[in-house]
Order: structure tokens, then C-alpha cells, then sequence
């Protein structure tokens, strides 16, 4: 016969655990949330930095094998000729590519055999609002891409880049005709902006007011001084999370709900990391990309101003792999696969996969959906 006394006494306590953990949870995430952040695990060595802009080299990795979302991947000892540069976009912070031990695009690509080098665009301040796509893609870049060729010993580089990232690795190829590029790989890089769902018909009808009023006045963006555009990272936080409002509500309440559950609390705490430490946009860059990428649409018609150059995406014979999100509203499937109207390459290929425009990069889904083919692909083309 059960104990109606010994019974309370054991539900009270249960309930006290769980209150505890709940309390625990709360404070931790609340007041000590840098302690429960996973990402930047993977160990690197900056070669080179400008006070500004940096390059990573990512070591090589000491265990046999990693975890990679349930999946053992063993460590390759074998390395691939052909290093691979990660160009990220410009606002965010260097986290996104190493965001959990278990889902770490640089470790992953380490473990698969590849030489992986970062670089890293700091932190502009209002000193630097006067850089400009130019000022990346012209100047910065072929700089970065040399001092990659010298510690690598390798004339050949594959170029891995996402949203801006994407635009910088293309620009690039395009602008400087550099034949080592051997492979390019880029996620959620609009071509024709203008296709891209609700967002697009708004750029659409920015344009129609842009043309009406340069024919009238002559006006244009570029007559104003690149300080005006300067936008805070702050600023940028929030733009990334209203582009999906509901998600970032929902995650909030999610944390509630699961709040006895520590490693959700962990993920959400590493996630919080990098969607909160977003970084300042150039006045410049953004001044090109409003104008130029959103309002002109120049590179539906495959090609775009950088400076006072014209970047010719036909100039792009690297072997390609383009994807896209499937619920990027960003930069939509419809929006992205232009990429394939445009090249040279002979060899190109353009998938869709599962999330949003971050998602593709380093969701949850990315592991399984993306990155064991890219990196396939790649080692295809990389000996």
C-alpha cells in the first residue's frame, strides 16, 4: 500500500529539483550567458592582420575523428592540394563558421582534408565608412589572396562565400580574371534582386522612385557622403532579426518553455552570440549595395560597377557550386539561380537546400543537407 505521506514528500522534492534547475537555468543564461557559449572552439593562427582585417589558418585537428550532428566523421591525413578561403560577409562576427563543436563548418572541413583559411573583416569604425566595394574586392582581397598563395605554397585556391561573401567572391573573379581561382562556392547570393519574393517587389518599386528621381533632379545616392550610410552593428541585429520576426519571437518563447532543458539553454545561448554581436557596415559598401545590387539591379544583366571598373560575371570560369535556401527571403531560389544565366564556368551545379538565409550556412539542417556534398564536390576538384 503506498505511502500517501512518502508520496508528497517525493513529488515536493521532485519539484524543488526541478524549480532549481529552472532558477539555475534562468541565472546562468541571464547573467553568465558567456559561460555557456560553444562557438570559436576550432584553434587557429592569425598569419597576417592590418589593424583591421585578418587572416586565419585553421590548425590542423589533434582527434581521429569528430562529431558532426550524430554522424562520426573520421579525420582525413591526407590533405587536399587546393586550400579553401572562407570569405564571410561583412556585419557578421566569425562565430557563424564556428558555431558549435558539433556543427563547425572549419572543423568539418579540416577533418575532411582541406586546408581552410579565414578572412576575417574586424570590426569597422567610423574611420572606415568610407570603404567601398572597390575597397574589398579590388584592394583587400587580392592582398589577402596573395599572403594565402604564399603560406600555402599553392597558386590554385577554391573561394567559399556567403551573401555578401558570395558578392566579394564573385566580384573578384570577375573583376581581377584571376585564372587560379579553380573552384568558387557561393550561398544565399542574390543575382537579381529583384526576384526575390516580397522583398524584391519592394527593391522594384524603390527603383521606379530612384528613376523618377534622378530624371528630375539628377539626384543620386553617390552624390551624399558615404557617412550617412554608416550603419552600427547594433542597427544590423536588428535587421537580421526582423527579416524573420516571427522566428526570433518564437525562439525567445522557446527558450521559456525549455528552460529546464540546459543544453537547449547551451544552444541558445551560442546562437544569441552571434545574432547579438553583429558588426558595423561600412557607409560605403552599403551606399554600392543600396544603389547597385537593390535599386539598379545591375547584376540580373550580369555585371555590376565596382569603383569606377565594371565587374563582367561571364569573366567567371571557376568551377561553381551555387545554393540557395529554400526559405531564404533574402535572397530566394528564384533570386540566386540567375548565377547560372551569367558565368562561363563549364562546370557548374545549383542546388537548393532546406532553411533560411542563415540557416544554409549553419542551421541545424546544414550538416546533412549541404555540407557532405560540398565538401565532395570539392575534393572532386581539389587534387
Amino acid at each position: 500500500m503506498r505511502n500517501p505521506l512518502r508520496t508528497a514528500i517525493k513529488t515536493s522534492s521532485g519539484i524543488a529539483r526541478q524549480s532549481a534547475l529552472y532558477a539555475g537555468n534562468a541565472f546562468d543564461r541571464v547573467f553568465r550567458a558567456a559561460s555557456l557559449v560553444q562557438a570559436g572552439q576550432t584553434p587557429f593562427e592569425t598569419l597576417y592582420s592590418n589593424g583591421l582585417v585578418s587572416l586565419r589558418h585553421y590548425l590542423p585537428l589533434q582527434e581521429d575523428a569528430i562529431e558532426l550532428d550524430g554522424l562520426v566523421i573520421p579525420v582525413e591525413q591526407t590533405r587536399h592540394r587546393t586550400p579553401i578561403v572562407i570569405i564571410p560577409p561583412l556585419a557578421v562576427n566569425m562565430l557563424i563558421y564556428d558555431l558549435f563543436p558539433q556543427r563547425s563548418l572549419v572543423r568539418f572541413l579540416r577533418a575532411k582534408g582541406f586546408d581552410v583559411y579565414l578572412i576575417d573583416w574586424g570590426t569597422p569604425g567610423r574611420e572606415h565608412t568610407h570603404y567601398n566595394m572597390h575597397t574589398y574586392v579590388a584592394e583587400l582581397l587580392p592582398d589577402y589572396l596573395n599572403r594565402v598563395r604564399e603560406h600555402s605554397g599553392e597558386q590554385e585556391l577554391s573561394l567559399h562565400g556567403w551573401s555578401m561573401g558570395g558578392m566579394f567572391t564573385l566580384f573578384y573573379s570577375a573583376l581581377s580574371q584571376d585564372q587560379h581561382i579553380r573552384n568558387a562556392v557561393v550561398l544565399g547570393l542574390p543575382i537579381d534582386s529583384h526576384a526575390s519574393g516580397l522583398i524584391g517587389w519592394m527593391y522594384q518599386r524603390l527603383a521606379d522612385v530612384a528613376d523618377q528621381v534622378r530624371k528630375r533632379t539628377g539626384f543620386r545616392l553617390h552624390d551624399l557622403k558615404p557617412h550617412w550610410f554608416h550603419t552600427p552593428g547594433w542597427a544590423n541585429t536588428i535587421g537580421f532579426k526582423l527579416s524573420n520576426p516571427v522566428g526570433s519571437v518564437m525562439g525567445y518563447w522557446e527558450l521559456i518553455v525549455r528552460l529546464g532543458d540546459r543544453e537547449f539553454v547551451t544552444s541558445h545561448a551560442t546562437t544569441s552570440a552571434f545574432l547579438d554581436r553583429m558588426v558595423a557596415y561600412p557607409g560605403g559598401v552599403i551606399q554600392d549595395t543600396v544603389v547597385r545590387v537593390w535599386i539598379d539591379n545591375q547584376l540580373a544583366r550580369g555585371e555590376i560597377q565596382i569603383g569606377e571598373d565594371v565587374a563582367r560575371l561571364e569573366n567567371v570560369n571557376a568551377n561553381l557550386l551555387a545554393i540557395a535556401g529554400q526559405e531564404d527571403t533574402l535572397a530566394t531560389p528564384d533570386a540566386a539561380k540567375r548565377v547560372m544565366d551569367h558565368v562561363s564556368s563549364t562546370d557548374k551545379t545549383f542546388r537548393v537546400a532546406p532553411g533560411g538565409h542563415m540557416g544554409i550556412l549553419a542551421g541545424s539542417k546544414a550538416p546533412r543537407a549541404s555540407w557532405l556534398e560540398l565538401a565532395d564536390w570539392l575534393a572532386a576538384r581539389s587534387d
